[in-house]
């Protein structure tokens, strides 16, 4: 598979963009693998990159973007925090992704059995962890506010999951008028997920 080239990123859609990660994860679920000269990709990215999304996920060691949507080197930016939270170094990081190097398309990748969602319906209090589980209660209030549950309830954990992930997109839109001046041009898109640690699917919920 031929390394992203600013000619092959500047021709590609938001929607194209998902379509490519969409294969890769069948690809990943099939145990196939796109064929790839990563030295011959090394090379070919040590002058520039041309990256054509940016997924942010979770830290957890099971969630690497890469691996999930079978991509190579220069395909993606990966950004990375517990609980695919936002904050200001994220969207900053965002808004140099999009409006700096040309990428597509923003995913906000949630997954199921999030240790960090977990702590946030547990109400888990730990030096700096403090912080940022309190980035996830938003997303806790909501669900918990049709009923009760706690991080031992793994549907209500779920639940929570892909409401941070909703609730991620908005502030994403919220909070950077840049990327928002991009979606609403049409220059670049925006997709929620949730990928499966059981079964290795990652399902678009958003849009």
């Amino acid at each position: 598979m031929r390394t992203q080239t600013k000619e092959t990123q500047t021709h590609l859609t938001p929607a194209a963009a998902l379509a490519i990660l969409k294969q890769g994860n069948e690809r990943f679920v099939n145990n196939l693998k796109a064929n790839r000269d990563l030295l011959k990709q090394v090379n070919d990215t040590s002058d520039g990159q041309h990256p054509f999304a940016v997924i942010l996920s979770c830290i957890d060691s099971r969630t690497s973007a890469e691996l999930i949507f079978d991509q190579g080197l220069g395909d993606i930016f990966s950004v990375r925090i517990a609980g695919n939270c936002v904050n200001e170094d994220i969207l900053g990081s965002m808004e140099f992704a999009c409006k700096v190097v040309g990428v597509k398309l923003i995913v906000v990748l949630g997954h199921s059995r999030c240790g960090a969602v977990k702590g946030a319906c547990d109400d888990v209090r730990m030096g700096n962890l403090t912080a940022l589980l309190n980035k996830i209660r938003p997303a806790v209030d909501d669900i918990r506010g049709t009923g009760e549950g706690n991080g031992s309830d793994p549907e209500f954990v779920e639940l929570v999951a892909g409401r941070n992930v909703e609730l991620a997109m908005e502030q994403i839109t919220q909070r950077s008028p840049i990327l928002k001046e991009m979606l609403d041009a049409k220059s670049i898109g925006i997709a929620g997920g949730m990928y499966n640690v059981q079964s290795g699917v990652v399902e678009f919920i958003y849009p």
